[in-house]
């Protein structure tokens, strides 16, 4: 008998998710099998962890396991587990939300290309629970957590809203019964209660699972059988594990019903002994940038699971990766605070950045269009690294850059250093937004003149990347957005000053708010003006995101530069005391910030200063 029953509605995304479900046309709908076998043996995992504090929660003698029994006549699946179990506030938070970041970016994908998103971000988002409502009309949920004494029974039909009651269970653990749906026979999907095609499913999905699962036949006179091999994957020789095989163990582990793009498998012997497994995803997840993102390896210490995020195995930068560790060196109840400070695990981060940073190398020498897809998806995460002191070195020849060279193919730094012209004295760069906006910049007028190759940095990280790598073989790495231009043009400039004095002296008595400087320029060679800040100063697009950052709304001072050698500069040199100037100074600052790909800071003023001057011209 059941009591306090009470209705709750789901979280409007897990609505949304739900509803999808429901109405998928998904035809590999016997995922949903691996997907449960997924979560309890997670919960399997816990409650090992759990126990190796709190040794009481599991007997002596007592086996872990999953177990499958299937009811043809009554049409029922289920999928029950004696791991950790969850109490009533879990069931209602793990079961009815969708509690991680990066939700309204799921949503939105769901929205766009609904029939794809269903094998992509199901897992990522930790909803693979509800792939149950693919195949069943009714899901129902049976579950005790470990050390208490009630259980709680949940209940949906996938209708937006779920029912909790107390619930009857006298062993620890969770099952889960799926009401199954009658499809049409022309539907070609199997019928999940017979032996075969359950066993055929977890073969093919579940079966390196570490625990044993075992069919429980609904007919006395079939034995119970165990489908699964329980070897773990990481142990055996490469040679005799299957691709197949170890794509099933990556979406097990992930969650990400994608085929990883990589699959690397280390093993370090002598002194101390450590494996690893690694995958490389092939899409980044939504929340790779979000800082309540979940990231980190599984941590093995002799097989036993002891933590399922250990961030410490990895530097930040390669936090994209995917996989387990497991050390033959750690303590079985090692603490995260002790992880911090352990020497073995120092040395397996070590070990483990150089091996990945070895087979990044390899691939982008051997196989480089593979490793242009590699870096479409995680480059930015990488460039991450150039802080990191040991690795600086390497991490510099695997990064990749848009530039003028090329609009399609990127460039490594020592591809540019190869190709650069006799007279040039740096490498020259531009930062921004994107390629688009950087590209059209009036700053690469007489770059591009000269033949000399920029490279167009628009990833947020590359602003912090230009402030740590200086230099590149010897060569400077150079803003052409910054400073002077130092183009050798500088004799000739400092000959025409006098000439149009009177005009950068009036500009910027006009401009004094928003100027420091107005000078003449060697960068421009169509373009009449163009904005500058000085060597050390915030670049336009760092100083817009800093401002976002901290809701600051205070304009760092820029330089104007003029090119002595427009029609409009010239004319305007002889105008410089004429009442027109106030109009013009307008108008030039407001055509520098939009021809860089700024936003006007004035724009009513600006479009009257236009108005006057068309009526005066006309």
């Amino acid at each position: 008998m059941t009591t306090n029953m009470e209705t709750f509605q789901f979280q409007a995304e897990a609505r949304q998710v739900l509803d999808l479900m429901i109405h998928s046309l998904y035809t590999q709908k016997e995922i949903f099998l691996r997907e449960l076998i997924s979560n309890a043996s997670d919960a399997l995992d816990r409650l090992r962890f759990e126990a190796l504090s709190r040794p009481e929660l599991i007997g002596p003698d007592e086996k872990l396991e999953i177990w499958i029994e299937s009811d043809p006549k009554a049409r029922t699946l289920t999928i029950s587990d004696n791991g950790i179990g969850m109490s009533r506030d879990e069931v209602i938070a793990n079961i009815g939300t969708i509690a991680k970041s990066g939700t309204r970016e799921l949503l939105q994908s769901l929205r766009d290309k609904a029939s794809e998103t269903l094998t992509t971000l199901i897992g990522q988002f930790g909803v693979g629970f509800y792939s149950a409502f693919m195949v069943a009309d009714r899901v129902t949920l049976l579950t005790r957590r470990a050390g208490e004494e009630k259980a709680v029974r949940w209940e949906s039909a996938g209708d937006g809203t779920f029912t909790v009651t107390e619930g009857s269970k006298f062993t620890r653990g969770t099952s889960i019964t799926l009401h199954l749906k009658k499809f049409e026979e022309d539907a070609e999907i199997d019928d999940f209660t017979e032996r075969w095609v359950i066993e055929r499913i977890v073969e093919r999905y579940s079966d390196f699972v570490a625990y044993p699962i075992i069919y429980k036949s609904h007919d006395s006179k079939e034995p119970d059988r165990t489908l699964n091999s329980m070897k773990p994957i990481w142990t055996r020789p490469r040679s005799e594990v299957t691709d197949d095989e170890y794509k099933e163990f990556y979406k097990h582990i992930s969650h990400d019903w994608n085929e990883p793009m990589r699959t690397w498998s280390f093993r370090a012997e002598g002194r101390s002994e450590y494996q690893a497994l690694l995958f490389v995803p092939s899409q980044a997840p939504l929340d790779l940038f979000y800082a309540t993102g979940k990231f980190g390896l599984h941590l093995y210490v002799r097989r036993v699971l002891i933590m399922e995020h250990c961030e410490e195995l990895l530097p930040p930068y390669l936090r994209f990766l995917r996989g387990v560790v497991d050390s033959a060196d750690l303590p079985l109840n090692v603490s995260r605070q002790r992880l911090q400070e352990d020497r073995h695990i120092t040395q397996i981060r070590k070990w483990l950045t150089k091996k990945v940073l070895d087979s990044l190398e390899e691939m982008q020498k051997n196989e480089n269009e593979s490793y242009v897809r590699l870096w479409s998806q995680f480059g930015r995460v990488l460039k991450e690294g150039v802080t990191d002191f040991d690795n600086k070195d390497k991490l510099t020849a695997l990064y990749l850059f848009e530039s003028s060279n090329d609009p399609q193919k990127p460039t490594t730094l020592k591809e540019y250093v190869g190709r650069m012209k006799t007279d040039q004295g740096a490498i020259y760069f531009l930062t921004g937004p994107s390629r688009r906006a950087v590209e059209n910049s009036p700053h690469l007028e007489a770059f591009r003149d000269k033949g000399y190759e920029v490279l167009f940095l628009v990833d947020p990280v590359d602003e912090i990347l230009a402030q740590w790598l200086p230099e590149f073989e010897g060569k400077k790495l150079k803003s052409v957005g910054k400073g002077v231009a130092d183009l050798g043009e500088e004799k000739e400039l400092k000959e025409k000053e006098r000439e149009f004095s009177k005009l950068t002296t009036a500009l910027l008595r006009k401009l004094e708010d928003r100027l420091k400087e107005v000078r003449l320029s060697s960068r421009l060679t169509s373009s009449p003006a163009c904005l500058v800040v000085s060597e050390g100063e915030a670049s336009p697009h760092l100083d817009r995101m800093l401002k976002q950052v901290k809701g600051e709304t205070t304009q760092q001072k820029r330089i104007m530069e003029l090119n002595p050698n427009h029609e409009i500069i010239v004319k305007m040199r002889d105008r410089a005391d004429d009442s027109v100037l106030d109009d013009f100074a307008e108008v030039l600052y407001g055509y520098a910030l939009l021809a860089e790909g700024s936003e006007l800071q004035e724009p009513t003023k600006f479009n009257h200063a236009v108005l006057r001057i068309l009526g005066k011209a006309i």
